[in-house]
């Protein structure tokens, strides 16, 4: 058993966990970061993948964030300095990429902490004045556990040890998402975007074409909420057929066969969020609560939510 203790176990190294995670240590506290995740990612997620000896990257999950609060802008400001965001005005005059992908802002803001990946959070026991995390076969303890995975998530891992806060998650529903990501071997005759509100495609985007990337002809296609639903227990190999279908269709563009084909299903792609909240801190058992889904769905909601979490912990 792993018997390691710090001040605050943070479970979730997506962006609201790293934000509250990064204030925390940077006023001194000792923290650990838990996420179930091989790296950093979260909805923020980049995958890559090898074809014909050649890497190509997809931003499967998020496809962009916009900054309005000026602490968030300040933060976007320091990522843009170090190189690992830029704008993307393809999505819009006030959008943001990760460069080389998505989740590089969260690799430089992990690089600081202690996160230990691939560590799936499976209980929560109050141990006397102390918090006891079992994953899998190493055991942590914490005087503090914040948690920051999606509501749903939150909802199983609290019910045992803190229902008040379960029930709180339990009563934010996210939409899914199916996500297809297709090589072509030339261009399509296409924008770099695509947007609707009412087809069965809600989002499209030519990946290759986001800052600092480079090489194939890579896209990444959203289904809208109701198509995912539809599709929800498919096998990801009809998904993607049927999307790219369907992204054909949408955008008018003579369909080709793709050099490679794949899907991702994203469970809890938009939490109907709880406007107001922020986050929840319960000081007397040392237990609290962060996400996008107590803020607003966006990469900035997640990350005004942790900083806000930070707040009421300090």
């Amino acid at each position: 058993m792993d018997g390691h203790f710090s001040d605050f176990l943070v479970i979730g190294g997506g962006m609201a966990g790293l934000a509250c995670a990064s204030e925390l240590s940077r006023n001194g506290a000792a923290v650990t970061v838990l996420d179930k995740g091989r790296g950093p990612g979260g909805r923020m997620a980049a995958r890559r993948i090898e074809l014909a000896g050649v890497t190509v990257s997809f931003d499967h999950g998020a496809q962009y964030f916009t900054a309005r609060d000026p602490a968030f802008r300040a933060a976007v400001a320091g990522w843009e300095a170090a190189g690992v965001a830029a704008r993307w005005p393809a999505a819009g005059p006030d959008a943001w990429v990760g460069v080389p992908g998505m989740n590089a802002p969260l690799r430089a803001m992990a690089q600081a902490l202690d996160v230990r990946w691939g560590v799936r959070a499976e209980r929560l026991v109050r141990n006397g004045a102390l918090w006891r995390v079992d994953a899998g076969k190493a055991c942590f303890t914490a005087a503090q556990v914040l948690v920051a995975v999606p509501a749903e998530q939150a909802a199983m891992l609290l019910a045992e040890p803190a229902p008040e806060l379960a029930a709180l998650a339990a009563g934010v529903a996210s939409a899914p998402c199916w996500a297809v990501m297709a090589v072509f071997a030339a261009p399509l005759v296409l924008a770099d975007t695509f947007r609707s509100e009412t087809g069965p495609v809600s989002w499209a985007a030519r990946n290759s074409a986001k800052p600092g990337r480079a090489g194939a002809e890579a896209w990444v296609i959203h289904a809208s909420p109701q198509r995912s639903r539809a599709l929800l227990d498919c096998p990801k190999e009809r998904v993607a057929e049927t999307l790219l279908a369907d992204f054909f269709a949408a955008t008018g563009a003579a369909p080709v066969a793709p050099a490679h084909l794949d899907a991702h299903r994203w469970l809890y792609a938009l939490p109907a969020a709880l406007a107001g909240e922020g986050a929840r801190h319960d000081a007397a058992r040392g237990i609290g609560l962060a996400g996008d889904w107590l803020h607003s769905p966006r990469v900035e909601g997640a990350w005004l939510s942790g900083r806000a979490l930070a707040g009421l912990v300090l």
